[in-house]
């Protein structure tokens, strides 16, 4: 089993850096092109993954903020309770028309408390 760790660990990491790779977005990828990192990370056993992590892969940074290469940012994906888009879409008179239920139900329950016999 200990001549096989050293083998198993660059399995393992050539493994995850060719997974990585592959589900890196294109314009993401930095240095070389798709292909070249993967024959790279598949021909260079050692070298062609620590290669990948350090000089090809997405920095998280650049990739958190949605910049690419040459400062230009492009549209990320938001979540509907983030897009002022959305937001302003929203019918609001549904909201209101809610309310307004709200008060007639807690006045016809305070009528009913008031009314002992009923």
């Amino acid at each position: 089993m200990g001549r096989a760790l050293p083998f198993l660990i660059v399995l393992v990491a050539t493994l995850i850096a060719l997974i990585d790779c592959l589900s890196s977005e294109r314009e993401d990828i930095r240095g070389l092109p798709r292909p070249v990192w993967f024959l790279a990370i598949l021909l260079l056993p050692i070298v062609g993954p620590v290669a990948w992590f350090f000089a090809g892969r997405p920095a998280s940074l650049e990739q958190r903020a949605g910049v690419l290469a040459g400062g230009r940012s492009r549209r990320r994906v938001t979540a509907p309770d983030d897009d002022p888009e959305f937001l302003r879409g929203i019918d609001t008179t549904q909201s209101r028309n809610d309310a307004e239920l709200l008060r007639r139900w807690e006045e016809d329950l305070k009528r009913r408390d008031d009314d002992p016999g009923a």
